[in-house]
């Protein structure tokens, strides 16, 4: 061991001992200490103070000792203050941090609030002992230390060097890639509190879009909160959560937000509202927008803007809002008019959005709006809708006027105003004109004379137009002026010169959207549809979802059904992924060639893969027939009715009660007598009621016939109430001739619910004369009302009778006695089926 001899200081002239870096640490206890190998010993004493003894090896009990620090002080010998730093830090080196802590604590009770000390502690030997802890016991005891350093006010983090970072920042990437979010997140945290510098362990929106991923919104506000710039950081994350479509938690992160800034964020505010407008939220954007104006807060024009954008399929409200936005003097901006003009595009309402445009004009001459191309751009598609291409070809005058060059929009929305009026020619002369303005066209630009065509029925000259195309190209003359303005301006072209000018030959690349055009050319030809799909495979081209959903729907009007469910296992084999309007558009062909059980068969094997039904699906089926033949129709129709309105879909109440009057008018013998009857309920204005009789038809029909035959028609009108009835008796003798035998009486009860006592008197009474009569005059039945089971008129059945003495004598009837039930007796009903069961086997 290398031993150094001890020197008197000159100030104070107490002993400086030479520390053997190879010796023992030294240890704090009470008073002076052998540690048996003749090392330094640092004792703490039990008053209070605290001593330091160096002891060689071979050195007697009778060495000189070293004072106390604490009769020393620290102003009289600021180089033991140096000599114990050392001390500290070769501790440190080597990697007894918790020897460093104890001796760190020590001397910095010494030496009081003198800042010294911890400027003293090698910053190279600490970082090397941090590094060596991090590898050895890992981040737990690391950041335990680090805590303590805190303690005795040793800045230990602060003091690491970029070794020790780089290790603390792998331990902490270790962490991340083996998915311990939340230890990863909790050491982060902790490292942020002892001033680590956290923002260069890793990308914070890398760790946050893992939390995206995986749907927690806490774990991620937690995180984003430790960084400086975390306002940012959680607008990034709400917009990740948008990007997915994740609403619910995006507001989450907007509440976290606004918590965290004591106020509201107009950027915030303005990126939240984009989010809902991204996931169909129109209603929540509007729910943010009033909570702003319910805290008095003056939203600002990029606010308004956001929420004009997202409801822009409301021209109603979108107005309102623009309103406001007056009231509260905030002036509109550009994008706020074009917004408008949007909004009445979407609402086909051209008369205002030329009123809008021509104010917008006015501003311009005034100085106060320029307007842009996306403005040109809007009105030329609103006037291209509405079919006004005299009106867009002003537009584009007012672009070339004002300097403004028209781009791939607007000369597409120019070719299609022409193509939706049915100007073909006129729409290829803008093409040519789009060519020589130094636009090239895409495909989509001749897919809309293409469509035109189809549209027109003009199904010849569109395959004319798509051959001459594909294989020569379009063919411009350029005049030299021409010719220069377009120099680079195009791609894959060829020129060639022809007397004197340049002849520009721009190349037409056909797109799946162009042969899926082709087919709907193809009308009623499958055949034809079928070669354009090969031809279609041959340049390269895969076949998507509606290239199929048009060959099958071409199947299905040719009155071929095994075309088309064949074209559908075919899209299986191939691999496709079947979505619902192809399955639709398969289940279409076999309504149109009258298979309602296969087409029944497909709807049910789209529920089975897991795909929603949408209301063209349930219309399509509902619309399969006019009129039902069996029980079993009309109860699957009934059942695709109600899973239609349970998915939310709004359908024809009108039209289905019809259909359902219909079948159950099939007991009568003649039902043209009965239309004026119907006409007197089958209107909207009791549409509140049709729930309610729907789930009476449903709840009769499901019954079995050997079932207690109970028909609550209570709440129902006469008319609804007369329609229960004859579904049950229809239900009844399908059931009859089918061999099952009606078991007992069937009771109808008509009281009254939750009425006035003289309404519901009123109700009855009419709900009880129009059962009654069609029982008994219509059918022939017998029939007994009231508790006490008494016949109304006669207990015999008689002949059908429609005199109106017998009606008012029953009415009277009804009105003398209270009313509440209606039975038909067994025997009854058993003479009725079989008198049934003779005619139809006549």
């Amino acid at each position: 061991m290398r031993s150094s001899s001890s020197s008197s200081s000159a100030a104070g002239g107490a002993a400086r001992p030479q520390r053997d870096p190879t010796g023992p640490a030294p240890l704090w206890g009470g008073g002076v200490r052998d540690d048996g190998r003749g090392g330094p010993m640092l004792v703490r004493g039990g008053g209070g103070g605290s001593s330091l003894v160096w002891r060689r090896r071979g050195w007697g009990l009778g060495a000189k000792a070293l004072p106390l620090l604490s009769d020393v002080g620290v102003g009289r010998d600021p180089a033991a203050i140096k000599y114990y730093a050392r001390v500290a830090s070769n501790l440190a080196g080597a990697g007894r941090l918790r020897d460093f802590l104890l001796a760190a604590e020590g001397l910095r009770a010494v030496a009081g609030d003198d800042p010294t000390f911890a400027a003293r502690i090698s910053a190279r030997l600490l970082s090397r002992g941090v590094a060596a802890a991090v590898r050895e016991r890992g981040l737990p005891f690391v950041l335990e230390f680090f805590q303590d350093a805190e303690r005795v006010r040793v800045p230990a983090v602060e003091m690491l060097d970029a070794d020790a970072s780089d290790a603390v920042a792998g331990a902490c990437r270790m962490l991340l890639e083996e998915r311990r979010m939340v230890e990863f997140v909790e050491v982060v945290e902790a490292l942020a509190r002892y001033g680590f510098y956290v923002q260069g362990i890793v990308n914070p929106m890398d760790v946050l879009k893992i939390f995206v991923k995986q749907r927690d919104p806490d774990i991620a506000i937690r995180y984003a909160r430790i960084f400086p710039n975390s306002q940012l950081l959680l607008c990034d994350t709400m917009e990740a959560f948008g990007k997915r479509k994740d609403l619910k938690n995006a507001l989450m992160v907007f509440g976290a937000l606004k918590d965290q800034l004591g106020g509201i964020n107009m950027f915030a505010c303005r990126s939240i509202i984009d989010i809902c407008g991204h996931c169909g939220s129109a209603v929540q954007a509007r729910i943010i927008f009033e909570g702003l104006l319910a805290d008095k807060i003056t939203p600002n024009t990029y606010v308004f803007n956001s929420l004009m954008n997202v409801n822009a399929h409301s021209l109603s409200y979108n107005f309102s809002v623009y309103k406001h936005m007056q009231n509260l003097g905030i002036p509109p901006d550009l994008t706020s008019y074009n917004i408008l003009l949007k909004t009445c595009c979407n609402a086909r309402e051209f008369n205002l959005a030329q009123e809008i445009y021509e104010e917008m004009k006015k501003k311009e001459h005034n100085g106060l709006l320029k307007l842009d191309v996306f403005t040109y751009s809007t009105m030329m598609k609103v006037f291209a809708d509405a079919k006004m291409w005299k009106m867009a070809s002003n537009i584009k005058e007012d672009m070339q006027v004002n300097g403004i060059l028209l781009n791939l929009v607007t000369w597409s929305s120019l070719i299609n105003g022409y193509a939706n009026s049915g100007l073909v020619d006129r729409a290829i002369e803008i093409l040519e004109e789009m060519i020589r303005d130094g636009c090239q066209p895409t495909a989509p630009c001749f897919n809309i004379i293409l469509t035109a065509c189809v549209k027109s029925c003009q199904y010849d000259r569109a395959f004319r137009l798509f051959y001459n195309w594909k294989e020569s190209g379009i063919k411009i003359s350029l005049s030299p002026e021409q010719k220069r303005g377009l120099d680079g301006g195009f791609t894959f072209c060829k020129e060639y010169p022809s007397n004197g000018s340049t002849i520009l030959v721009v190349p037409f690349r056909p797109t799946v959207t162009t042969y899926n055009i082709l087919m709907k050319a193809c009308g009623t030809n499958a055949e034809r549809a079928k070669s354009v799909m090969n031809e279609m495979r041959r340049n390269g081209l895969c076949p998507d979802l509606i290239s199929w959903s048009i060959l099958m729907d071409i199947y299905g009007t040719s009155q071929n059904r095994d075309g088309a469910v064949q074209a559908l296992r075919r899209m299986q084999r191939v691999g496709m992924r079947l979505n619902v309007s192809a399955y639709t558009v398969a289940i279409k062909a076999c309504v149109e060639n009258k298979d309602l059980k296969l087409a029944l068969h497909l709807f049910e094997e789209m529920k089975t893969h897991q795909l929603k039904p949408n209301l063209v699906t349930y219309k399509t089926l509902l619309a399969a027939r006019s009129n039902y033949g069996s029980l079993q129709e009309v109860q699957q129709c009934l059942a695709i009715y109600q899973e239609m309105r349970k998915a939310g879909y709004q359908a024809n109440d009108y039209y289905l009660k019809e259909l359902i009057v219909e079948w159950c008018e099939g007991v009568l013998s003649s039902r043209s007598d009965n239309q004026d009857f119907y006409n007197l309920d089958l209107q909207p204005k009791r549409k509140e009621s049709f729930n309610l009789f729907l789930e009476k038809v449903i709840t009769v029909l499901q019954k079995d016939t050997d079932q207690n035959q109970i028909v609550d028609v209570r709440g129902l009108s006469k008319v609804e109430a007369r329609i229960v009835v004859l579904s049950v008796l229809r239900k009844i003798k399908e059931q009859y001739l089918l061999g099952r035998v009606v078991q007992d009486d069937v009771v109808i009860i008509t009281g009254h619910e939750k009425t006035s006592r003289t309404e519901a008197e009123t109700n009855t009474v009419d709900v009880v004369q129009a059962i009654v009569t069609v029982l008994t005059a219509d059918l022939g039945l017998e029939v007994l009302i009231g508790p006490g089971s008494r016949p109304p008129v006669s207990s015999k059945p008689k002949a059908p009778t429609k005199s109106r003495s017998n009606l008012e004598q029953i009415s009277k009837e009804f009105t003398r006695r209270p009313q509440g039930m209606i039975k038909i007796p067994i025997n009854s009903l058993n003479h009725w089926l079989k008198k049934k069961a003779v005619r139809i086997a006549e």
